[in-house]
């Protein structure tokens, strides 16, 4: 259990790095107003970034993931881990099950950090700045909006991550199981690589609109007065003014995004998995006698990384 932590915290930093400027782009243009729209598409929006505020500006708000995502990890890897022992075996709707708990209990600290990750990049840069850092952030919407202020937005978090996660690890199992991803397989590493991006894309095109929803809210009031009172409202106000494509919104940019970040996390969680179980293996080359006792799973377990 504790390997398996490690591993999804070294691949998850991993993701992170990887696909922080994705979702930097897919906030912006989730939250950009229609009448007065700063960028036309998902290329010119990555173009802009950069001309304007360096690289550097593409990866705002990148303190705030890589803090929640040892807390993050953990919970996912424990609840569902032993949601799915509790179930009592490893079938496609326990694992929807049990990936949908972890989602729902992770949301906890996904929702605070995602918060402070959104209002960080959408602030202007220079000395202008509202927020010096993710704590900073979070510090002062507790000051101003108290508790409710730091979770805004969880409901909304909610409903994505709970589906989101049970399609994730019911998509990964069902793939790993279908292109045969036995221990020793030469293409092993590939294969995890295809079963984790496809999985992290099916899990985003599962609740990509409630994630547009969950963006706005969480970024409404912070260019002058609120406009939204909850979640229909919002729902509500973005269909009649936008119409049905608003709900895609940044779409092309997540999906782009899905796929390396969980090639990233793959590949590094594999590489400290085998190095990690090298090590454990006895001086003669004989198993860890625990091992002979542990129940068989999926040659991977993937740490969150959405």
């Amino acid at each position: 259990m504790a390997l398996d932590f490690l591993a999804g915290c070294a691949g998850g930093v991993a993701g992170v790095l990887v696909g922080h400027p994705f979702d930097t782009v897919k906030v912006r243009l989730q939250v950009q107003s229609m009448e007065k729209p700063q960028y036309r598409g998902t290329l010119h929006c990555f173009k802009s970034i950069i001309k304007q505020e360096s690289v550097l500006g593409l990866y705002k708000g990148l303190g705030s993931p890589l803090m929640g995502l040892t807390f993050i990890n953990a919970l996912v890897f424990g609840v569902q881990g032993n949601t799915l022992r509790a179930l009592g075996h490893d079938s496609p709707l326990n694992q929807f099950l049990a990936g949908a708990a972890a989602g729902a209990i992770q949301c906890v600290i996904c929702c605070p950090m995602e918060l402070a990750k959104t209002r960080l990049q959408l602030q202007d840069a220079g000395p202008a700045r509202t927020y010096k850092g993710s704590l900073d952030c979070l510090v002062q919407i507790y000051g101003h909006e108290g508790l409710r202020g730091v979770n805004r937005g969880m409901v909304s978090t909610l409903l994505r991550e709970t589906p989101s996660f049970g399609v994730y690890f019911l998509t990964y199992d069902a793939l790993t199981r279908a292109l045969g991803c036995e221990p020793g397989d030469r293409l092993l590493v590939p294969k995890l690589l295809l079963a984790g991006g496809t999985s992290g894309i099916m899990s985003w095109l599962s609740t990509y609109p409630v994630d547009v929803v969950k963006s706005r809210l969480q970024a409404d009031g912070l260019r002058g007065a609120p406009r939204y009172c909850g979640i229909l409202d919002c729902v509500r106000q973005s269909y009649r003014a936008e119409g049905w494509r608003v709900f895609t919104r940044g779409l092309a940019s997540t999906l782009l995004r899905a796929f390396p970040v969980n090639a990233a996390t793959f590949a590094t969680v594999t590489v400290v998995l085998t190095y990690a179980r090298g090590e454990e293996a006895g001086p003669e080359g004989e198993a860890v006698p625990a091992a002979s006792t542990a129940p068989a799973g999926p040659a991977l377990a993937q740490p969150s990384s959405l």
